[in-house]
């Protein structure tokens, strides 16, 4: 979104598009529709002999434009008043060049608005002053912009020709719409503060310290961030888990996760990548400049609040006036500009490592969180965490959405390692060996899921020529050796100090474990500095030479490890590190009784792992027997315990048999899972889950799910003989389970050894997200169900899909036009999303279509072609698609399951009176009396909706008693329920969804033909058997 700061001038689209529009001809019907490129002198409306604007008008729309953007820019951006009309004259004789321009709609799009106006400006005529100059530039730049845009959307020709420059042209009018409505006029003081601040968001975000690569030769953001995934969990469709075979999709890249979200919780193990994309967010934000379906952060101010500098000196979290001298900014913001910026609802907040907090002091975190948010509503808010360090709800209150970073895929590991190497100056070759290495032995494939690990095995391969360490713990200890000696001895440094490895990672283990005892993550340098010099006495006379402060000095310049954050403040580059050295120093010190003690906490987790790991084999018998004892004591911890217990065996690799046999017999305690989250926490404790893990016979169906999802989510081979067990599950969600999980493995050996066998009847679809699981497809016998998610061609969409698939779903992000759907003479279920270059649904005539789903395809603003579908029963639309009414809905379509956004105007549904179920998708409210419509549809037995829209019908006195079935999604409380008796008298089953939400059941009690009730997601019904002769069906709570 470069180009929105190029046009310099916060002027939105309602002030220059209605002026810009007058430039030209007035449109016939049909003219958009023509079929080649259209002369610009042609189109515009002060030429020829029916030009409808003379040289006067054009000069009063000149020093209109000019007028709007003066008073747009404020006070500070003045222009002068003698240099007003100049201007104004200057821009009329600049855009009266559009006539004798010898060009073309499309290639004027193809210019873009600054190629356009670079072709105008020597048009311009008369002498300017410099600032008269700039000002005449940008403000030539945004009329340019919204001509280029007006091309875009005045001809389907030039959409179709130029995807990708249409859409741009959209998003920046979109950009520069949402940069004026967040950026009103400003004192000076505030613009220029804010201008200062983000140049030095940019400075000190704007740059990654890769592994690998000295500190001082950090790499730029842009070079290389690498996109990671994030998968999701959310009740955004209000769609149940039998409603729609494609409702999900895979892992999504996590700028597109994110997407139109405000508030988001994000997981993520150690090294997953968290800060990182904090970071990217941060610049990407400050520079007015993020990625597509990111727009709802443009003009936002980016306050990045690292937790672990926050909590450190165990005060109180900063109010907004402190957020910048809290993370050390060197600039001071103008008195209350924090807080402006907060109240305007501009603010970004930044929220980076729950996990860093003392576990103590958490619950203080999230008040403070929480008062922030209530107390200036409109901020939006990404907080980071690892998995375990806070329940599944703990912002959910506060409208958040939860993701997760996702392990990296073999095309993600790819990436890097190409990256990297490039990054380091490496050759394509050794680039090209390494990922050999990684794929070809299981124990590097294992270790290369995240960022750090893969920067770690990239490092090591370099410096060692090509040998490997195996296993974490030799991984570490290999990083270790080259951080802190071999570095500089190949490079022939010499630093004074006889520090060799050993006595270094001695000063380090100190470092560390005081800071895991304490609870901290960083301390101050002064105690660093006596720490040190408690050790040097005990040391070698040679490595004690120099004094603490010196030996200090030399960690912090030459390790590698530890880093300055602020003035006075040091911790380690990162927390793996850190828990490894810990661990280390807990192991020589034997404090196994302290480890244990802490063993509940997910601070410690990792340092129990690597304690395990450092320990000779009666250390571990005596550690991991210790574990387990306390597991069987202390109810509350136990399942914890005992699952850490059975984590740590994969880093014993020596350990009597009698305690592998009873931490082992713990764990078996605690299988099958029954819950997606159980199986979640399986998966963390490593390979050894899979010795443990049951085949499908005698499980019930969400513990044969649950099995799937642990021993996939391991993403190993290994794995799959015992998937290979779940191929002829009759369960739907089984199968879906199987399926998701494709692009975890390599895609043909998956294809061939799991999916070959998948009976397609009854299966859920059949997801394939890249080319190489594309080239696995067409190994497989057909599948009648898929969803294709990768950008592909429509080429290849045809020869992967096959003229019999019978239910499709499209990632439609490079699609232009549906002629090629035609060959699918068998299709009766088609979901489009993502197509922002369709505009023309008439291609899918003479399918046989039965379902239709479109999400976020707003180029479509007629959809009667649908009216010639004769066997359309579904249909579904979400906020993505403009329906602000029904009008350009197919009346004729023999509807009878229909989905509209909430903010449909629902006058004239009774059309469809063959309608028996509706829903309204969403949370935003319409006029509540287009409600009273729902009342008309006689056949109408089933409402998807949330809880607004009951009480809506209950404030228009409208009942529905022939609905007998609601799926009620968003449900947040007690009140959601209270209208149930009064507006759907005679419901018989209901599917509550949302949360989180204890739920009394007295609303229910008083519906006499009740019979089922089913609750998801994060809802629970409290004393339900309180609904005599209902069944009621309520998930699983996890275990763990």
């Amino acid at each position: 979104m470069d180009a929105v700061a190029a046009v310099g001038l916060r002027l939105g689209s309602a002030a220059v598009a209605p002026l810009v529009k007058r430039l030209f001809r007035a449109e016939q019907p049909g003219a958009g529709l023509v079929g080649a490129p259209v002369a610009i002198a042609s189109l515009v409306s002060f030429r020829g002999e029916k030009r409808t604007l003379t040289p006067r008008d054009l000069e009063l729309l000149a020093r209109e434009l000019t007028d709007r953007a003066i008073r747009a820019a404020g006070p500070h951006d003045a222009l002068a008043e003698d240099e007003r009309q100049p201007v104004a004259r200057a821009l009329a004789d600049t855009l009266a060049g559009l006539g004798d321009l010898d060009m073309d709609d499309v290639q004027a799009v193809r210019l873009g608005a600054e190629g356009l106006a670079d072709a105008l400006r020597p048009r311009r005529g008369g002498a300017l002053s410099r600032d008269a100059e700039l000002f005449h530039d940008r403000l030539l730049r945004l009329a340019c912009l919204h001509i280029v845009d007006f091309f875009t959307r005045r001809s389907t020709f030039v959409a179709r020709t130029l995807v990708e420059q249409s859409r741009q042209s959209q998003r920046l009018v979109e950009a520069l719409d949402l940069l004026v409505e967040r950026l009103p006029e400003r004192h000076g003081e505030d613009a220029a503060f804010e201008e200062r601040y983000r140049g030095h968001l940019a400075r000190r975000y704007g740059r990654l310290t890769i592994f690998g690569i000295d500190l001082d030769d950090e790499w730029p953001l842009d070079a290389a961030y690498v996109s990671l995934e994030a998968t999701e969990s959310a009740d955004r469709w209000g769609i149940s888990d039998d409603d729609l075979r494609h409702r999900s999709g895979p892992p999504r890249r996590a700028e597109q996760a994110l997407a139109g979200r405000e508030r988001v919780l994000l997981r993520g193990v150690a090294g997953a990548g968290k800060t990182t994309l904090v970071q990217w967010l941060a610049v990407t934000t400050a520079e007015h400049r993020p990625s597509d379906g990111l727009l709802h952060l443009i003009g936002r101010v980016p306050f990045v609040l690292p937790l672990r500098a926050l909590t450190r000196s165990g005060g109180e979290l900063p109010a907004p006036r402190d957020f910048l001298s809290a993370v050390g900014c060197p600039h001071t913001p103008p008195e209350g500009w924090a807080e402006r910026v907060l109240s305007a609802r501009r603010a970004l907040l930044l929220v980076d490592g729950v996990d860093e907090v003392p576990e103590p002091r958490r619950a203080d975190t999230r008040r403070w969180l929480r008062e922030l948010l209530r107390e200036f509503p409109g901020t939006a808010c990404l907080v980071t965490a690892r998995p375990s360090a806070v329940r599944e709800d703990w912002l959910a209150t506060e409208d958040f959405d939860e993701l997760s970073l996702a392990p990296m895929s073999r095309e993600d590991v790819a990436a890097f390692i190409e990256r990297w190497h490039r990054a380091v100056g490496g050759t394509p070759e050794a680039a090209r060996a390494l990922l050999t290495a990684v794929r070809s032995r299981p124990d590097l494939g294992r270790l290369a899921t995240n960022p750090l690990m893969c920067g770690l095995i990239c490092a090591l391969h370099r410096t060692s020529h090509g040998y490997l360490p195996r296993g974490r713990e030799e991984l570490y200890e290999a990083a270790l050796r080259m951080l802190l000696e071999r570095r500089d001895r190949q490079r022939s440094i010499d630093h004074g100090l006889p520090l060799d490895a050993r006595s270094q990672t001695v000063l380090l283990e100190r470092l560390a474990y005081w800071l895991i005892r304490n609870g901290h993550s960083q301390l101050e340098r002064d105690d660093a500095i006596d720490l040190i010099a408690q050790v040097l006495p005990s040391m070698h006379r040679d490595a004690a030479h120099g004094s603490a402060d010196e030996v200090y000095r030399h960690l912090l310049d030459r390790s590698g490890l530890l880093r300055e954050p602020a003035d006075g403040v040091v911790d380690f580059v990162h927390r793996t590190f850190q828990d490894y050295l810990a661990a280390r120093a807990a192991v020589e010190s034997r404090d196994f009784p302290l480890l244990v003690r802490n063993a509940h906490l997910d601070q410690w987790e990792d340092v129990i792992r690597m304690a395990v790991a450092h320990g000779r084999p009666d250390e571990r018998r005596r550690l991991l027997r210790q574990l387990i004892k306390r597991g069987d004591t202390v109810r509350k911890h136990r399942v914890r315990l005992h699952l850490l217990a059975m984590a740590c065996l994969e880093h014993a690799p020596q350990l009597d048999p009698d305690t592998r046999r009873e931490v082992a017999e713990r764990a078996a305690a605690l299988l099958p899972p029954r819950t997606y989250q159980e199986a979640v926490s399986l998966a963390a404790v490593g390979q050894v889950t899979l010795q443990l893990l049951p085949g499908p016979e005698g499980l019930t169906d969400d513990e044969a799910a649950s099995v799937v999802w642990a021993a996939s989510a391991l993403g190993t081979d290994a794995a799959l003989p015992l998937l290979a067990e779940f191929r002829e599950h009759p369960a739907f969600m089984v199968r879906s389970a199987l399926l998701h999980r494709w692009s975890a493995f390599e895609p043909e050996r998956f294809g061939a050894e799991v999916l070959s066998r998948l009976s397609p009847d009854g299966s859920p679809h059949l997801q394939v997200s890249t080319r190489a699981e594309l080239a696995a497809l067409r190994q497989l016998p057909a599948h009648p169900f898929l969803a294709l998610f990768g950008e592909f061609t429509e080429e290849e969409i045809v020869e992967a899909a096959g003229e019999r698939v019978e239910e499709l779903s499209l990632n439609a992000e490079r699609l232009t036009d549906l002629r090629f759907l035609s060959r699918f003479r068998f299709l009766r279920r088609l979901s489009l999303i993502e197509g922002p270059a369709l505009t023309d649904l008439s291609p899918l005539v003479g399918l046989p279509l039965r379902g239709l789903l479109l999400r976020k395809v707003p180029g479509l603003r007629d959809l009667h072609p649908l009216n010639d579908l004769p066997d359309l029963g579904s249909l579904y639309l979400d906020d993505g698609v403009p329906c602000p009414d029904l009008d350009a809905l197919p009346t004729r379509a023999p509807l009878t399951d229909l989905g509209v956004p909430s903010t449909t105007d629902l006058t004239g549904v009774g059309a469809w009176q063959r309608l028996e179920t509706l829903r309204i998708i969403g949370s935003a409210s319409p006029t509540p009396m287009s409600l009273d419509a729902v009342a008309q549809l006689p056949a109408l037995t089933s409402l998807v909706a949330a809880p607004w829209v009951l009480h809506a019908l209950h404030a228009r006195r409208v009942a529905l008693p022939a609905v007998s079935h609601l799926h009620l999604f968003g449900v947040g409380g007690d009140e959601d329920l209270r209208h149930l008796p009064t507006v759907l008298p005679g419901l018989r089953s209901a599917l509550l969804s949302g949360g989180p939400a204890v739920l009394d059941p007295a609303p229910l009690c008083a519906l006499d033909r009740l019979d089922s009730v089913r609750t998801q997601n994060r809802v629970r019904l409290t004393n339900a058997d309180r609904l005599t002769g209902v069944t009621v069906s309520q998930p699983l709570e996890s275990r763990y």
